[in-house]
């Protein structure tokens, strides 16, 4: 096979168009990935839409280009330098891309590069154009290359569907492991019905959370929340109450160990500024979420209390490897996702099906 059929935005703005390109070719350091599936990133519409106006600063590629931030399948080829992965592997592509050589990558922290630059997605900074040259195919396409590092092996448990929401499960799990959340502790996630807060639940489970005050407007998808751990999850509707102080309430007047903000760019700066009144002295807040307004913190409060508020964006392959660990053994339950797939044709229609999705338990993906 000499050729391949990929999805390509050519403007912004535009529909997505099944093209015929070159199939990819294979660095030493590289593989090649059969693409099985797909996430459908919630937010790619606007970052296909309006990211070139609203964010300058985040670089997409030249167009056209191969979108699609969450790709699993079967490694297809290996090049000349890989060791320990094989043709046949079962993948999940993590797509986090640096450049490997400044400070950042020389101090083993990639995500941390100024060139950091998610393959098929959007990028960090102005040395994002060079990676997408190195690495142009998104996972909306039949094949992909992508360095060897950046693979997460799946067991036979973990179906390929699955495998294609790791993107929001490593954003949580991360995050939570930035908080130093640990078993037996308490944690608010703040949008714990979307995507990424339904993942932040899952691994909260998974992790031994004793508790889990969780935040939604939808009084249906809280219901179905509360029901995979009915006396671990507490579900609170958002505006009805300070989500903090029913946090405080139950925990009699402590405060949380740690929260997990997932709330939209939409969101109210009054919910953020709520969740964080309920930390406990020493706590941390991690922010994943996308809220856009200036969030108005007191200084002073924040010393004599010893409280922390830390962004995470993303997650290593080895964070990775952990979940895919975790849900071999059964203590990370994938099994809640409602997985509604679309072929590759099918792309602009699977654009519209992610507005209608039933919050996080949704998971819209590309079967290529």
């Amino acid at each position: 096979m000499k050729t391949m059929r990929a999805a390509r935005l050519h403007e912004v703005g535009g529909p997505f168009h099944v093209d015929t390109i070159e199939l990819p070719q294979v660095r030493p350091t590289d593989v090649l990935v059969k693409v099985h599936a797909c996430g459908v990133v919630p937010n790619l519409h606007n970052v296909v839409s309006n990211y070139p106006k609203w964010f300058p600063f985040l670089p997409l590629p030249k167009l056209p280009a191969i979108f699609g931030l969450d790709a699993a399948g079967v490694v297809e080829q290996v090049g000349s330098q890989v060791r320990g992965v094989k043709r046949g592997d079962r993948v999940y592509v993590n797509p986090g891309l640096s450049c490997g050589s400044c400070e950042a990558c020389r101090r083993l922290e990639p995500v941390n590069c100024p060139a950091y630059t998610f393959q098929g997605y959007f990028g960090f900074g102005p040395g994002s154009q060079q990676i997408y040259e190195d690495y142009p195919y998104g996972g909306f396409s039949e094949f992909l290359t992508a360095p060897a590092i950046n693979l997460v092996v799946l067991p036979p448990s973990v179906s390929f569907d699955q495998g294609a929401r790791f993107g929001y499960l490593g954003t949580a799990y991360s995050a939570l492991r930035k908080g130093g959340f640990g078993a037996g502790q308490t944690v608010l996630i703040d949008g714990a019905t979307g995507t990424l807060g339904l993942g932040g639940t899952l691994l909260a489970l998974a992790m031994g959370a004793r508790r889990i005050f969780a935040t939604g407007r939808n009084l249906a998808l809280l219901e179905r929340l509360k029901a995979l751990a009915p006396e671990r999850i507490h579900p609170i509707v958002l505006g009805e109450r300070p989500s903090g102080e029913v946090a405080r309430e139950h925990t009699g007047g402590l405060g949380v160990d740690m929260v997990l903000q997932a709330l939209g760019p939409n969101a109210p700066v009054s919910h953020v500024l709520d969740a964080f009144a309920g930390l406990r002295r020493g706590g941390k807040a991690v922010s994943i979420g996308g809220v856009a307004d200036p969030i108005a913190l007191q200084p002073f409060p924040l010393m004599c209390q010893q409280l922390s508020l830390i962004g995470s964006l993303w997650f290593t392959a080895g964070e990775g490897q952990d979940m895919a660990a975790m849900a071999e053994q059964g203590v990370l339950d994938l099994s809640v996702y409602e997985h509604v797939g679309f072929g590759l044709e099918q792309i602009n229609e699977a654009l519209a099906a992610v507005e209608t999705r039933n919050g996080g338990f949704t998971n819209v993906v590309i079967r290529p």
